[in-house]
């Protein structure tokens, strides 16, 4: 296993009940359990989250250059980020970003050993991961209709070759199928 690189990031707001500085040497803590090896941090202080990135604007550009000087393959951030703050910090970041929550169910994931414990994990994860899902297949913008062709003579007949489905649309009823079945 290869060691992942990692830069934490956390915000210092001023209704937030934990001391932010603590709680980033928690996180620390908490990404080398992971087993990432930490290269650096970033701490910001706000008085409420951006929309849009969580931190600021000047301060995400701060982080992709924080990211590209450590040679950093995660960034991990300490508060729970909507999908969307996920996508756009990745954009500018390029590379992985998780949220704490994510980086607990990773190291319950590598630390279960009953075959009951792994399952659990594996449904909380998926529950978590679910919202998250986001267009890793930009590639195939539409899967083709049923017979997984769109010209004459393919299979699946007619009433098949429509516009097809996203891939992202396969993704998430492929995870609710098998949250179903761990619930079973």
């Amino acid at each position: 296993m290869t060691e992942e690189y990692a830069v934490l990031v956390g915000v210092d707001l001023p209704e937030s009940k934990h001391n932010a500085v603590e709680s980033l040497a928690e996180l620390q803590q908490l990404a080398e359990s992971a087993g990432a090896v930490v290269r650096g941090t970033l701490l910001q202080k706000r008085a409420q989250i951006d929309p849009k990135y969580f931190i600021g604007r000047g301060k995400v550009q701060e982080l992709a250059e924080l990211v590209v000087r450590e040679d950093a393959d995660v960034v991990i951030f300490d508060d729970d980020l909507s999908p969307a703050q996920l996508r756009e910090v990745e954009k500018v970041c390029e590379c992985k970003v998780i949220d704490r929550s994510e980086l607990i169910l990773d190291i319950f994931a590598g630390r279960a050993k009953t075959h009951e414990a792994r399952l659990q994990v594996e449904l909380a994860q998926l529950e978590y991961t679910a919202p998250r899902l986001r267009g890793m297949w930009t590639h195939l913008e539409r899967i083709a209709g049923a017979g997984g062709g769109t010209g004459v003579g393919s299979v699946g007949g007619i009433g098949t070759r429509g516009p097809g489905e996203r891939q992202i649309e396969i993704d998430r009823r492929i995870v609710n199928r098998r949250v179903t079945a761990l619930k079973r």
